[in-house]
């Protein structure tokens, strides 16, 4: 695949994103698809009217190929516009509507973008809003207008969904012929440090990623969850709404995650299955009706990237018993997930993101490449169907952090002898005090475990005499709590060396990026 490598593979798979819906479609036209605040539709309804804005973009120019930007909340737009981009066969282009004006810009220039849907509230980001203005409405009408002249076609969401929902339209019912190694999605990474870099996702590995989540979890036709991370982001894309449709389960779009709005819809909806952070997790917990809230269909709870603290499993396998947790561990890169905790391992390996898929491959290697003992510290390198063919345009990125078929993650780590994988840190945020390596993670998933911390930031500040030294961020619930509670809580279950020397209590949320990854930087800015 992909021209020279070697992977296992799925022998029986759908060979497109469109194949996964119409199998989906296949089981039955009435069953329910999609519910969010503005209604419900049926596999069936969501076909149609997936197949009306297909034929409208092909009206007008958008064809098998081209990109097709998604600036577009948790609402039906996004799963419609992206649906109808897949039946044209087109790239679908999923951007925060968090992105800047400039970087939304760029996006739009880099993968140079046919169609563009964004939400009627985001118009003023169109790279030309921020010339005119008596009005937000005059702005946004100009930036509309010059785009379009530009030769990028814009709708509006609300305008889509108009569109999609009137009978009266034509509908483009065949889907494009489309190979398994194309290009389906282009995900633009976080860029933290510089530009962001457009991840290819392909239809090959989007459907082993789906065919892994429904293997590893066991899911059946009948799952019932909710997306309440944002549809942009590689999790809420494949792991939520390919695998759901590759399922032919039903998905409950939530527009913004409360904790309270999240318990009252899980019950009401009778949800079986979702994916959070350890955030989420903990954030639910803290709700009063937690305890009386019936949650008893909710079979599957899946989450993301690190260990989730001991405490926040322990209650939550108190009050949800039929709940299995499960760790994941993934990128953009690798089309969502490589490893995933095995059901009812979690409790005996609470510290391991779980074991590689079975199409993926995992090795850990040290500086110079050279693959490490079993056990011991090193950067992952991961390979496997659902690893990206790389980034768009961009060979000298591409060429940097993929060779032989491996993504170089940047993640230090280790893999055990049973296979069981661990995540210490992002080589760049590995905090060296006076020669002693600290892990960020360990430190924050310490602070995570004291009652009321949300969620906690490790990051390493100079020092002229040790080089660094460790400082921490929280954002907790209120009344705060006392920072030196929180140093004797980490002097009790870390290393002297450990211990964060000052700690900052936020009552706001630590920053994030577009793709929700931790804005060290910006928090290493507030200790100069």
């Amino acid at each position: 695949h992909y021209a020279s490598r070697m992977v296992r593979c799925y022998a029986h798979r759908p060979r497109s994103i469109h194949a996964l819906f119409n199998a989906a479609l296949a089981r039955g036209v009435d069953r329910e698809a999609l519910s969010s605040p503005a209604g419900r539709l049926s596999y069936g309804e969501l076909d149609r009217q997936a197949g009306r804005l297909a034929a409208w973009w092909q009206a007008r120019g958008v064809k098998q190929g081209d990109r097709v930007v998604l600036m577009v909340s948790n609402r039906l737009g996004f799963v419609i516009a992206f649906l109808a981009s897949q039946r044209l066969g087109a790239i679908s282009v999923p951007v925060s509507i968090r992105e800047s004006a400039d970087g939304l810009a760029f996006i739009l220039q880099q993968c140079n973008a046919r169609a563009l849907v964004l939400d009627t509230a985001l118009a003023e980001r169109l790279p030309v809003a921020s010339e005119a203005a008596d009005s937000p409405e005059t702005a946004s009408a100009r930036a509309t207008s010059a785009a379009s002249a530009a030769g990028l076609l814009v709708l509006k969401t609300e305008d889509l969904e108009a569109l999609a929902a009137d009978v009266t339209q034509p509908v483009l019912k065949q889907p494009a012929a489309v190979q398994e190694e194309d290009v389906a999605c282009l995900l633009y990474t976080s860029g933290t440090t510089g530009r962001p870099k457009g991840a290819m996702l392909t239809h090959f590995g989007i459907v082993h990623s789906c065919m892994h989540y429904q293997q590893l979890m066991g899911l059946g036709d009948d799952e019932r969850s909710i997306l309440a991370v944002p549809a942009s982001h590689v999790t809420g894309l494949v792991a939520m709404i390919t695998t759901m449709w590759h399922v032919g389960g039903a998905l409950t779009l939530m527009p913004e995650f409360k904790a309270a709005a999240f318990l009252e819809l899980a019950s009401r909806e009778r949800i079986t299955h979702t994916m959070l952070v350890p955030a989420m997790y903990a954030l639910c917990l803290l709700q009063p009706q937690f305890a009386s809230t019936d949650l008893s269909n909710w079979r599957i709870g899946s989450y993301g990237g690190a260990p989730m603290p001991q405490a926040t499993i322990e209650a939550l396998a108190r009050t949800v018993p039929g709940l299995t947790l499960m760790n994941a561990y993934g990128a953009t890169e690798t089309s969502s997930p490589a490893t995933l905790m095995p059901q009812g391992k979690q409790a005996m390996h609470l510290d391991s993101v779980g074991q590689p898929l079975p199409c993926v491959d995992i090795v850990v290697v040290d500086d110079d490449g050279v693959e490490v003992a079993p056990g011991e510290t090193g950067e992952l390198m991961i390979a496997g169907p659902c690893v990206v063919p790389g980034y768009w345009d961009n060979p000298e990125a591409t060429a940097r952090e993929f060779i032989g078929g491996y993504w170089k993650s940047g993640d230090l780590g280790s893999k055990d002898a049973e296979g069981f994988v661990r995540i210490f840190d992002r080589k760049k945020d590995m905090i060296n005090r006076g020669g002693y390596k600290i892990w960020s993670v360990e430190v924050e998933n310490t602070l995570a475990g004291f009652p009321g911390v949300i969620e906690a930031a490790a990051i390493g500040v100079p020092c002229p005499v040790l080089g660094e030294r460790v400082h921490a961020f929280v954002h907790t619930t209120q009344p705060a709590p006392d920072p030196q509670a929180l140093r004797a809580w980490c002097a009790e279950r870390l290393a002297d060396y450990k211990v964060p020397e000052v700690i900052g209590l936020r009552d706001e949320p630590l920053p994030r990026n577009a793709n929700g990854k931790l804005m060290k930087r910006t928090m290493r800015a507030w200790q100069a």
